[in-house]
C-alpha cells in the first residue's frame, strides 16, 4: 500500500533524527585521553637561580706611551693575541739616540775628572806624610776626588735614563691577551699625559662573569639557611653554570669567586662574580649571559614540574591528581620557590601522589584518563603524539601556570 506524502516526510525526519543522535552519542563516547604522569617522592633538591650578568676579562691593560715623540710604525696586527713585552709600537729614537750618546760622553768626561782628582789626591797624601804639604791642602783633594765621585755616579745615571728612554720608544704589551683596533695611527704626535690609550689588550681565559641578585633574595636564603629550612653549599661545592641569552648552556662550568659586602643604592642589587675557563674566547667581555648558580639544598622536598601547575579563576596553583580508577581530580597545592624548571612544593601533595605534568589541557576535573610514565620533554612529546586529538574544552579545563617558564 502506497504512503501518503505527508507520512513518508515524517518517516524521513525520524530516519534523520536517529542518524544524528547516534552520531552525536559517538562523538560524546570518544576514548579516556592519553597523560603523561609522574609519581611523587621526595629527594634532596639543589636550589638554583637564573640571574642576569656579563662577561668582563680578568686582566684589561692599556697600551700607553711613556716617552713623547712621533709615532712611527704599528707592529701588531689588529684583534689578534699579543704576548707579554712584544713590540706593539715604535716611536721616532733619534734624539733618544743622541741623549744616550751626550750621557755616555759625560760619563768619560766625569771618569776622566775622577782619575786626575785621584791623581791630586794621592800626591797630597805623599807631601803630607813628608810634612812638605800643609793639612788644608790635602783636605781640598780629598773632598776634591769625593766630589768626582759623585760626579760618576751622577753620569752613569744619567746614562741609564737616557739608555731607559730609548727603550721605552718600543712601546710593549704589558700583559698577555687579545688586543683590539689601533686608537692611534702612524705619524701622530703621542705624550706621556695623553688620555686616549694606543690600544687596549685584554686577558679572556679565564674571564669573570659579573651578576647581580636582589638584596630581598639574598636576605631571605640566609634566613631559611639560619632556620636550618635549607642546607648551605660550600662555596668551592657550589655549581655554576652558564647560559647563554638563546638558552643554550656553556660547555665548561664555573666556580663563584665572591660577593659584594654592599648593596648597590641605586638598583638595591648585589654584585656576585664566577670565574669560567675561556679557551676558545667564545665569551668576549660584555657579553649578556645568564648564570646559574646553586645556593642551598632542600633536603626531603617535593619538587615537579612547571608546566604540571594551573592556575584557577583566583589565581591559585593546582595541579590534577589522578585516584582511583584512573580518574583526574583538580587539587589546590601551595608553591614554594623555584628551582631550575621545578616547583617546591610546601604543601598539597603526599610522596605516592600521581598528578598529570602533559595531556591535562584535553581532561575535564572527574574524566577518565589513560596514564603514562613522564620522561621529560623528549618523553612528552613521544607520548603526546599517540594520544588521539580531541576538540579542546577551555571552558571546563583550569588554565595553565601563566608563570611556568617556556
Amino acid at each position: 500500500m502506497a504512503l501518503s506524502a505527508p507520512a513518508a516526510v515524517a518517516g524521513l525526519s525520524a530516519v534523520a533524527v536517529s542518524g544524528f543522535t547516534t552520531v552525536a552519542s559517538a562523538q560524546h563516547a570518544m576514548p579516556p585521553a592519553v597523560v603523561q604522569v609522574m609519581t611523587i617522592s621526595r629527594e634532596a633538591v639543589p636550589l638554583t637561580r637564573d640571574l642576569p650578568g656579563r662577561i668582563a676579562a680578568v686582566r684589561t691593560a692599556e697600551v700607553r706611551p711613556r716617552v713623547s715623540g712621533i709615532l712611527q710604525e704599528r707592529v701588531f696586527r689588529q684583534g689578534s693575541i699579543v704576548k707579554e713585552g712584544d713590540v706593539l709600537y715604535r716611536i721616532d729614537p733619534t734624539l733618544f739616540r743622541v741623549a744616550v750618546a751626550s750621557a755616555k760622553a759625560n760619563l768619560e768626561r766625569a771618569k776622566a775628572a775622577r782619575v786626575l782628582a785621584q791623581q791630586k789626591a794621592d800626591r797630597q797624601k805623599e807631601l803630607q806624610r813628608r810634612n812638605v804639604s800643609s793639612a788644608q791642602e790635602y783636605d781640598v783633594a780629598v773632598a776634591t776626588l769625593a766630589q768626582a765621585e759623585a760626579d760618576v755616579a751622577a753620569a752613569q745615571a744619567g746614562l741609564e735614563q737616557a739608555t731607559v728612554n730609548l727603550d721605552y720608544t718600543e712601546v710593549r704589551a704589558p700583559i698577555t691577551g687579545r688586543i683590539g683596533r689601533a686608537l692611534v695611527t702612524e705619524g701622530a704626535l703621542v705624550t706621556t699625559g695623553e688620555v686616549r690609550p694606543l690600544a687596549v689588550i685584554q686577558q679572556l681565559d679565564p674571564v669573570y662573569a659579573d651578576f647581580t641578585q636582589s638584596s630581598t633574595e639574598v636576605r631571605r636564603l640566609r634566613q631559611d639557611l639560619a632556620a636550618g629550612n635549607i642546607a648551605k653549599v660550600a662555596p668551592d661545592a657550589a655549581a655554576v653554570q652558564l647560559l647563554f641569552d638563546d638558552g643554550e648552556s656553556y660547555a665548561y662550568k664555573g666556580k663563584l669567586l665572591f660577593s659584594e659586602a654592599s648593596v648597590d643604592a641605586t638598583t638595591g642589587q648585589i654584585t656576585l662574580r664566577a670565574e669560567f675557563p675561556n679557551p676558545k674566547n667564545e665569551l668576549l667581555p660584555g657579553l649578556y649571559v645568564r648564570v646559574r648558580i646553586e645556593q642551598g639544598r632542600v633536603d626531603e622536598a617535593i619538587a615537579i614540574p612547571q608546566q604540571a601547575v594551573m592556575r584557577d579563576a583566583s589565581g591559585a596553583a593546582q595541579v590534577y591528581v589522578i585516584g582511583e580508577g584512573d580518574v583526574a581530580q583538580t587539587r589546590q597545592i601551595e608553591l614554594g620557590q623555584v628551582t631550575g624548571d621545578r616547583w617546591l612544593v610546601r604543601g598539597g601533595l603526599q610522596p605516592g601522589d600521581r598528578i598529570i605534568v602533559e595531556g591535562f589541557q584535553k581532561i575535564i576535573p572527574g574524566g577518565k584518563v589513560v596514564p603514562k610514565p613522564w620522561g621529560g620533554p623528549v618523553g612528552a612529546k613521544s607520548a603526546a603524539a599517540e594520544q588521539p586529538s580531541s576538540p579542546p574544552r577551555p571552558d571546563q579545563a583550569p588554565r595553565p601556570d601563566a608563570s611556568k617558564k617556556n
